[in-house]
Formats: structure tokens, C-alpha cells, sequence
């Protein structure tokens, strides 16, 4: 008896594929800014002066439509896929259990998270937290949607609250240094804690003067300029970082928040399309009107403080960046699958549904593409291009994507990354040719 047959063509759900592929998409619109340039000019307008024209335009439209939405859609996707899978399996007759299989395939997902960071040279990889956060869903996979959906609430709770917090410790340094600078200038006798206070406070504004924001810049284009070895080198301290610190204090959060909101929306037929036109179009607009609401009253605020983090607390008192987004990506969502339902632009929900199907090696291959393009030891571009060019490049990723999968898929039935995924998860070399899998099953017959 086989270990257990891969996915038919016939089992997929299209709108997953679908929302799944249009994801893809969208998170390297997210990406391609710190692929293409430091973190700070990619986060902040302000210190290139980029507060006009077709730069300011580029960073307003990711800003209020697609910031943070495209990977909340996907994590939701995942959250439902994994649910998808299980369901599945056990239903079929199989050599191991369900939680073998399943666990088996995360830990291979690890692994390619892994390589993604620290070879693939990419610090913003979502694998590994997928991978980690992953591995606490298979318990929860009988739980009733509304369960579900509540422990999704609450993971997306804890996380408003510790962003919330991170807004509140860097306006308490602003606080208690401008305490300490009016005592001073009053000419009065500051004790030790305060002296500390008011020089992190000074340090930090020095710090963020453009001028000085722009003297690291140039370090990290020029360490990012150099070869392959020397880039690994810099970003190996990143990578650590963001995959033990920032993962538990934050990302783990985020990321399951979403897995099990995904999980309930499965549950109850809302992320596959079953429900009625009506429901979709109500989750549309109280999505779009909520969510693009909050984030244009927030954007105002970032713009009004130019962006000085520090007094954002005084400002708004609550970062609802989660729930924001969340809304927002069901209202893409619920556009997506009404776009659907209604058969509009139906070859290119065809299209994009096979930038879904193969979005593992999509993902991958985004980071691949843009390293070479952007890093010193391919065409060196780090830094190189103004803002609004860096979408240049991302529509031109977007359309060989669309027109590879498309291609790749007509003859094959993986993609090759995903082949290799299902392979190593067997344990088996799976058959990747589609008359491969036909000799396949007729000698199975």
C-alpha cells in the first residue's frame, strides 16, 4: 500500500487557489521594498523627502489598500489548508497516521523556511514562522468554528496588545526625556535616572535625523553591494533576530491569529466560496468601510508626526493594525469571490488561480529573483532605484509568475518546488509529468 496519494487536480478548490495566488501576488508588492533598499527608507517617507508625486503615490496606495492584508489573507488560506489536508487524509487509507503525515510536512516546511533566511538571503521569510505556529493546529482540528474563531480573536487580542505596549515604551523614553530637558533648561539638578533618561531621549533623536538616517543607510547599501559570503555575514544577525525575538514576542501572534480565523472561515464555507452572494457583499463593504477607515485615520496620524513613532501613542492609544487588516483582507476577499460568482474576468481568476496552485515555489522563487536583481553578488540594484521603480520591477516579477505558472502547470502537475515538498514529505519521488501520473494510476487500477 502507498504511503498516500498527493491531491488530485479534481479535489482542489479553485477560489482557494484563487484568493491563494492573488496572496502571493500581493505580498511581493510588500516585500520588494526592503528586497530593493534599507529598512528605514523603505518604512519612512521622510527622509528622502518622498512626500510628493509619483514616489509619494506608489507608498499611499500599499500603505492604505494592501499593507499587511495580503499576508493576513494568506495566513488565513494556510490555516484553512491545513484543516483541507487533514480532512482529507483521513479519509484515505494510509500507511501512518494523519498527525505523522502532517507533522512531517511542517518539519520539511521548517527546514525550507530555514534555507529561505539564511541561504535564499531573505530576512522576511514567513516559512518559518508558518512551519512553528503550524504545529499547534492539529489538536484544534475537530473544534467547532466558533471556537476556533474566538482563539483567533484572542491570539489577534494578545498581539494589538503588544503592539499597543511598543507604542507606549517608545512614547514613555519621549516623555520622561522632555521631563528631564525641562528640568534642565529650568536650571534645576536632575538626579541619575533622569540624566539616563534625557540622553537616550537625545540619542535617539539624533539617531533619527535624516542626515544620520542616511549616513546608515549608505553602510548597509554598501555592505549590501558586496558577495554572496559578506551579505550572508550581515544579515545572520538579522535573521537570528527576527526568528527567535521577534518571532515569540510577535510574529507568533500574528501569524496565529490568522491560522485560526482561516480555520473557522473553512469551517463555516466563507474562505471556499460556498456562501450566498449577499453574505459577500455584506463582508465587503462593512470590511472595506472599517478597516480602509481605520487606516486612513491612521495613515493621517503617520503623516501628521512625520512619522515620529514616538509620539504616535498621544495620538491614537491603540494600534488596531491587526484588526485593521484583517477586515481589509475580507474585503479582498469577498471582492475575489465575487468576482468569481458573478464570472468576471474569468481567464484571469484561471490565470491567477495557477500562481495559487504552485505558490510555494512562487514564494520561494520571489526571493530568488529579487536577491539576484537587488544583492551585490547578482545585478547589485540595492538601492539603486527610486520608489516608484521598485513596482516596476515587482509588475514584471507578477507577470513572468503569472505566465511561468501557467505554462509549468500545463505539463507538469507540481510545481517544482512544491514536487519536491511532496517528495521529501513521502519520502517517495513523486510522479511530476501529468503522463506520469496517468501511467501511474492505470497501473494501480
Amino acid at each position: 500500500m502507498s504511503l498516500v496519494a498527493p491531491t488530485q487536480q479534481k479535489e482542489r478548490i479553485f477560489v482557494m487557489d484563487l484568493l491563494r495566488g492573488v496572496a502571493l501576488l500581493g505580498i511581493l508588492m510588500m516585500n520588494i521594498p526592503y528586497f530593493a533598499e534599507s529598512y528605514q527608507l523603505g518604512e519612512n517617507i521622510f527622509i528622502r523627502n518622498e512626500t510628493s508625486g509619483a514616489d509619494y503615490y506608489a507608498w499611499y496606495i500599499k500603505a492604505l489598500s494592501f499593507e499587511g492584508t495580503m499576508r493576513a489573507l494568506f495566513s488565513m488560506l494556510f490555516g484553512a489548508g491545513a484543516l483541507l489536508l487533514l480532512s482529507r487524509l483521513e479519509k484515505k487509507e494510509m500507511d501512518i497516521t494523519p498527525a505523522d503525515f502532517y507533522y512531517r510536512r511542517l518539519m520539511w516546511l521548517l527546514l525550507f523556511g530555514l534555507i529561505n533566511a539564511f541561504v535564499l538571503q531573505w530576512p522576511g521569510d514567513i516559512l518559518y514562522s508558518y512551519a512553528l505556529c503550524g504545529l499547534l493546529l492539529y489538536p484544534f482540528r475537530n473544534m467547532a468554528a466558533r471556537w476556533l474563531l474566538i482563539i483567533g480573536i484572542f491570539c489577534m487580542l494578545v498581539a494589538t496588545f503588544k503592539e499597543t505596549y511598543s507604542w507606549r515604551k517608545a512614547w514613555m523614553v519621549k516623555e520622561k526625556g522632555e521631563k528631564a530637558l525641562a528640568l534642565q533648561q529650568q536650571k534645576k539638578n536632575l538626579t541619575e535616572e533622569q540624566k539616563e533618561d534625557l540622553k537616550t531621549w537625545q540619542e535617539r533623536q539624533e539617531k533619527r535625523k535624516p542626515a544620520n538616517v542616511m549616513k546608515e543607510v549608505e553602510k548597509e547599501r554598501k555592505e549590501m553591494r558586496k558577495g554572496y559570503f559578506s551579505i550572508t555575514g550581515h544579515l545572520n544577525g538579522i535573521n537570528v533576530k527576527i526568528e527567535t525575538f521577534k518571532f515569540y514576542h510577535f510574529f507568533i501572534w500574528d501569524a496565529l491569529a490568522c491560522f485560526f480565523i482561516g480555520m473557522a472561515l473553512f469551517k463555516w464555507g466563507v474562505i471556499t466560496g460556498m456562501r450566498s452572494k449577499k453574505f459577500y457583499w455584506i463582508l465587503l463593504i462593512t470590511g472595506y468601510l472599517v478597516g480602509f477607515g481605520i487606516n486612513y485615520f491612521y495613515i493621517k496620524t503617520y503623516l501628521d508626526i512625520r512619522m515620529q513613532f514616538s509620539y504616535v501613542y498621544e495620538r491614537l492609544f491603540i494600534n488596531l493594525y491587526q484588526e485593521r487588516r484583517l477586515l481589509q483582507a475580507l474585503g479582498h476577499m469577498s471582492l475575489l469571490i465575487l468576482l468569481h460568482k458573478y464570472n468576471i474576468l474569468k481567464m484571469l481568476q484561471v490565470w491567477l488561480s495557477r500562481v495559487g496552485q504552485m505558490a510555494f515555489t512562487n514564494y520561494l522563487m520571489q526571493s530568488i529573483i529579487c536577491t539576484t536583481i537587488f544583492y551585490g553578488w547578482g545585478f547589485g540594484q540595492f538601492g539603486q532605484l527610486r520608489r516608484v521603480e521598485w513596482y516596476y520591477v515587482m509588475f514584471v516579477i507578477w507577470l513572468f509568475q503569472v505566465i511561468f505558472s501557467n505554462l509549468w502547470l500545463h505539463y507538469f502537475r507540481f510545481g517544482p518546488f512544491e514536487w519536491l515538498w511532496r517528495s521529501l514529505t513521502y519520502w517517495k519521488r513523486q510522479p511530476m509529468l501529468k503522463e506520469e501520473a496517468v501511467e501511474k494510476n492505470i497501473a494501480l487500477a
